[in-house]
Formats: structure tokens, sequence, C-alpha cells
């Protein structure tokens, strides 16, 4: 008989999964339900001006921490995509503080030094606090917040100066909050062998086997929404728009979908799920049928944050840089900036745009304006950033992503795997919730609970 797999959530981990489903069971049915009326989540591309400008993830990793391609490249190949691959100019970054642009330090990991001693008057280290201690950093299996191990090692202006504004600008938290397994896990994994955090550091860098002059970062041709019709192409999936999953349940063979609104419901009955959604809503779906599994999930934190588009006028004058990150300690509601003309190739004489991201973790009442008046104090924050005043835009676009960005708390990792294990056989979960925020990540999250629903129909055969 002919199987059938719900994928609940139509973001790019679900339709990572589809595709991964699609490959090891090519005569099974896949049914994509997403409850909004479009395919991709955080993956949007937009247009601003004319200009091709992302409404959400801008480009994905390369490579992965042990060197190899990542999944969002080996999805990109998978779909035929890879002649569409692009890379952002070599053109540097800042940290934006104290009323000056300072160039990004070189030979940091997510704004950890390996020697701190190198940075100048940007931050200063605590002498003699990362002294060896004859013994690993981090036992083995053990978590800690990022800036818990930073300050005790480097002091606070490093994490401040530093290691803040890294983290907020992929994710939008506090450093002091984050998990280091999560976030960062190649130096959680150095950290179970190195005695000191610099040790630790330039054993994580030499892990990553990077080729130098490789690209870092890639990107689509026309923007990533190409990678989200492609993979839903592939799939072969049909795909449910703007029907709600409401309640899932046990049956003899499988498992029920209650869908759509109260008054007028509809069943789907299925094999196996693929829940790919945010952890409070996978939470709620899965409390009556995994109660436990539902707690440990259900606390996961967010942060919410809001992307501001700025067409300026053809000319106006930016550093030559590809963008910036702000420091928290700043009290900007600015966190980051892109100079996307200056990052990605856009046609010559058009006009200049810049990408602000607003918000962090904790500040969502600094976000509660209306569209104008976000675009106004990006313009004016972003200027007093660089030091010159700019030019009214031409055009504007505000993109709010509500709890957008998950909040790894220490732990997170192993709280996962304890309530993975409680998952009833056939059903999975996928997402950047649960194993990282970037499109590698939830691709590879994806890819992983594809292979585990079809591992648990194949046992039940």
């Amino acid at each position: 008989m002919r199987k059938r797999v719900a994928v609940i959530g139509g973001g790019i981990a679900g339709l990572a999964a589809a595709v991964r489903l699609r490959d090891l069971a090519p005569d099974s049915e896949i049914i994509v339900y997403e409850q909004s009326g479009a395919l991709g989540g955080k993956l949007r591309t937009g247009e601003l001006a004319g200009v091709t400008v992302e409404r959400g993830a801008e480009s994905f990793l390369m490579t992965g921490s042990d060197g190899a391609e990542s999944a969002a490249v080996g999805l990109v190949k998978r779909l035929g995509l890879q002649e569409a691959l692009v890379h952002p100019r070599r053109v540097p970054a800042a940290l934006a503080f104290g009323g000056r642009l300072a160039p990004m330090p070189a030979g940091t990991l997510v704004g950890v030094p390996s020697d701190p001693a190198a940075l100048g008057d940007l931050a200063h280290a605590e002498p003699g606090h990362d002294a060896d201690g004859g013994r690993p950093l981090l036992g083995e299996g053990d978590d800690v917040a990022v800036g818990e191990l930073v300050r005790e090692r480097y002091g606070a202006e490093v994490v401040d100066r530093l290691v803040d504004p890294m983290l907020g600008g992929v994710y939008a938290g506090r450093a002091d909050r984050l998990s280091l397994e999560v976030t960062m896990p190649q130096l959680a994994a150095a950290a179970r062998v190195e005695h000191t955090l610099s040790g630790a550091v330039r054993a994580a860098q030499a892990a990553s086997k990077r080729v130098p002059g490789q690209p870092v970062f890639g990107a689509l041709e026309g923007g990533l929404s190409r990678l989200v019709g492609a993979a839903a192409t592939a799939s072969g999936a049909r795909i449910s728009l703007g029907l709600p999953v409401r309640e899932l349940a046990r049956t003899a063979h499988g498992w029920r979908l209650l869908l759509g609104p109260v008054p007028a419901p509809q069943t789907d009955d299925v094999d196996a799920i693929v829940l790919a959604v945010q952890a409070k809503p996978s939470a709620r779906l899965l409390a009556p049928v995994a109660p436990g599994v539902a707690e440990a999930i259900g606390g996961l934190g967010y942060a919410s944050v809001a992307l501001v588009a700025l067409a300026l006028p053809p000319g106006t004058s930016l550093p030559d840089l590809s963008g910036f990150l702000v420091p928290p300690s700043e009290g900007t509601l600015v966190k980051a900036a892109t100079f996307v003309t200056r990052k990605w190739e856009r046609p010559a004489g058009g006009p200049v745009i810049v990408r602000v991201s607003l918000g962090r973790a904790g500040e969502e009442e600094r976000l509660q304006f209306d569209d104008a008046v976000l675009a106004e104090r990006a313009r004016h924050e972003l200027g007093e950033l660089i030091g010159a005043a700019l030019p009214a835009p031409v055009a504007t676009w505000v993109q709010r992503w509500g709890g957008g960005l998950p909040q790894y708390a220490p732990g997170h990792r192993e709280r996962l795997a304890a309530a993975r294990a409680g998952l009833p056989p056939g059903l999975a979960l996928a997402g950047a919730a649960f194993d990282g925020v970037g499109i590698p990540a939830c691709v590879a999250s994806g890819e992983r609970a594809a292979e585990d629903v079809c591992k648990a129909m194949e046992d039940a055969a």
C-alpha cells in the first residue's frame, strides 16, 4: 500500500524534508501543510525600487564546521541550481561603537579571538584569566552560555564589544543567555579538549578545514525564493496552503490530522508526520499524544526583529564596507546593517540599497511603532552610526518577524535529545526551533526528520 506522509510547516526545513522523503520513498504520497498563504517561511525574496532584496535570510554558509559542503549547498545541487550560486564581494565589515566604525578583527570565531592581545584598542582582555587550569574548559556533555565562558576567560569587554554583536547579528540574543553547544558547536567541541579559551578557538578554527580564498557565504541569483520553489517542485508533494492543522491523534495504523476551521473541520489519515513548525505550535499539537515532549519543547523563547530596507538616491555615499554590527551597549534600536549594493553585485547607477536589522531579545516593545516611524528611526540611527546624515529614501519597506528567532538556553541540545527520544514512532521534529538557525541547519534538520520517519515506516511494515 502506498505510504502517506504529512509535512506540517512549509518553511525550508519542511520543504527539505519533503525532498528527502521523495528520494527515500519515491512512491509515497507527500502532503505539505502550510497554514499561511505562502511557502518558504523566512526565505522570502522581495523587490525595492527595481532591485532584488531579501526580506528574510540573505545567504547561507557554504561549508559546515567540518569543512565539508553545507546541507544548503547539497540541496542547491540536488535541485540543479548550482549554476545560480553567487557569492558576496570581498568587502570588509565593521563594528559600530563610540561614534566610530572599527574594522571587524581578523582571527576571531563568532567574535571570540584566539589572541585577545591582537585586538588593539577595540577590546581589552583581562590579563591572566585564560590560564591553563590543568583540565578541559568543559566536561563531556556539559554546556554553558557563550558569554559566561568568554567573560570568565577574557573579561567583560570582549563579550560586550565583540561576541554580543556577532551573536546578536545572527540570533538577536545576548551572549550571556545563548548556548555554546548550539550557537558555536565547533568551539564547544574544542573546549572539551583544550585547557584555555585561546587554545580552543585555535583548535576549532583548525578543525574547520576552511580553504583560504573559498567563499564563506552563498546565495542564488534572483533570490532565495528560487530555492523554495525548486524544492516544492522536486518534492512532488501536494501543497496545501491556508489550511491549519489543529490536532493530531493516533490511529491503528498511523496518524489522523484534524484540519481547517472549527465550523468546517476536515481530517487526513497518514502513516507518518514531520512536524516543522515553531516550538509552541509544535508543543500544542504534541500535548495530547506526547505530553512529556510537549512540555520539554514548549518553553523555548523567541526574539522578535524587524528588517527595514532603504532605497537611497543614486550616488549616496556610504562607507566602503559590506555593513556593520552594533553592540547592545550602544543602546540603538539598529543592531546591524548591510550595504546591499556594496556587498552584492547590483546594476550600476541604481538606488543605493541598505538593509537594516532592528530589535533584540527582550526589546519587543521597541518595535511597537508603525512602519513609517520604524523606517525613519532606522535611517536616522544609521546616519548617526556612520557619521553622516542620510538623504530621504526614494522607497522603503519594513518586514517584521515577530517571534522569529529561537533563543537557545544552555542545555538545549540535551533537552532536545531527551524530547526526541520520547516521540512516538512515525513522528519527527524539524526546523530552527530544534536544530539551529540558518539555512544549512534547517535543511539538515528536515533531511534528518525525513530519514527518521522513513525508518519508522520501514520498521512498521
